[in-house]
């Protein structure tokens, strides 16, 4: 998830590097990692004193990720494995109605089921073998140049907590809800790996103006992102399969859905905070990808 942006640039990225061996890959403890935000004032958990210590204990997982390079597993308590059956659950009925076919079937490969919370160390695993993609587990929100980046070596930073009981329909961050439900299918798409890694690519080699407009790019495709499948529309972007509001407001007659045009949406502002007015609707991955590698390419000769 994004947060603020830093203001360095890496000159030494290739673009056409999209095979990233675990020889290659820097080491985690390199990465920056600058002002990692943890738990804001207004989160429904803030003044939960058992939450803030439970949602620390799982940071403390994430920090020795750092320092081994190994997932720690969480054992997830009761009343978190409820919260996700209870959102799981609920999602399902609108997934099969407007969610993408193809994340439908990758949930499945994945093995992420509405009955338990998955560990990052098995969906890692898997998505390995499949596109190799990476998860590393982080504790809070990153600066958007650190957490960009990172795709450009195959690897997602996702967090591993889950939202507050008090209101399992919402979470001001992302949460595992967000990470395996939204994201992590996903990278078992060849063409949206490869997509994902050149947005990180890009993200290494901007200047704070092209930084700005890669965040709506991902923000449009990657979090709103809308495909077409057999002559309708589908959702794939991870804002809208992990919430219930986000999904069925995208399918009302409260949004203008237009057809994917890339400087049409890094120019295209959004609000956070609000239920998304405009969504983009790609013809295929395929397309995506082959549009974004043009893009970053352009990005990387001029700096």
């Amino acid at each position: 998830m994004l947060t603020e942006t830093s203001t360095n640039t890496d000159t030494t990225v290739s673009v056409e590097n999209i095979h990233v061996p675990d020889a290659d890959l820097p080491a985690f403890t390199d990465m920056p990692f600058e002002d990692i935000e943890e738990l804001e004032l207004d989160h429904p958990g803030a003044s939960d004193e058992d939450y803030r210590a439970r949602r620390d204990h799982i940071a403390a997982c994430a920090k020795r990720f750092r320092e081994s390079g190994v997932i720690t597993d969480v054992e997830y308590t009761g009343q978190e494995q409820g919260i996700w059956r209870h959102v799981a659950q609920r999602l399902e009925e609108l997934h099969q109605k407007h969610a993408s076919p193809f994340y439908l079937q990758a949930k499945e490969r994945l093995g992420i089921s509405n009955d338990r919370i998955p560990q990052l160390s098995e969906m890692s695993r898997k998505l390995k073998e499949l596109t190799n993609f990476r998860l590393a587990p982080i504790e809070g929100l990153v600066d958007t140049r650190a957490f960009l980046s990172w795709l450009s070596w195959r690897t997602m930073l996702s967090t591993q907590y889950i939202r507050h009981h008090s209101r399992p329909e919402y979470t001001p961050e992302p949460d595992i809800v967000h990470e395996a439900i939204g994201h992590i299918p996903m990278f078992t798409n060849s063409n949206f790996a490869d997509y994902s890694q050149f947005i990180g690519h890009g993200a290494r080699v901007a200047n704070d103006k092209q930084l700005e407009e890669l965040g709506r790019l991902y923000w449009f495709t990657v979090e709103f992102g809308l495909v077409e499948h057999e002559g309708n529309v589908k959702a794939y972007g991870a804002g809208l399969l992990s919430s219930f509001g986000e999904l069925e407001h995208a399918f009302s007659d409260n949004v203008e859905r237009r057809p994917f045009d890339l400087e049409r949406v890094i120019n295209t502002p959004y609000d956070y905070s609000e239920m998304q007015p405009i969504l983009y609707v790609v013809p295929s991955y395929a397309e995506l990808k082959e549009v974004t590698r043009r893009y970053i390419e352009s990005i990387a000769s001029r700096s």
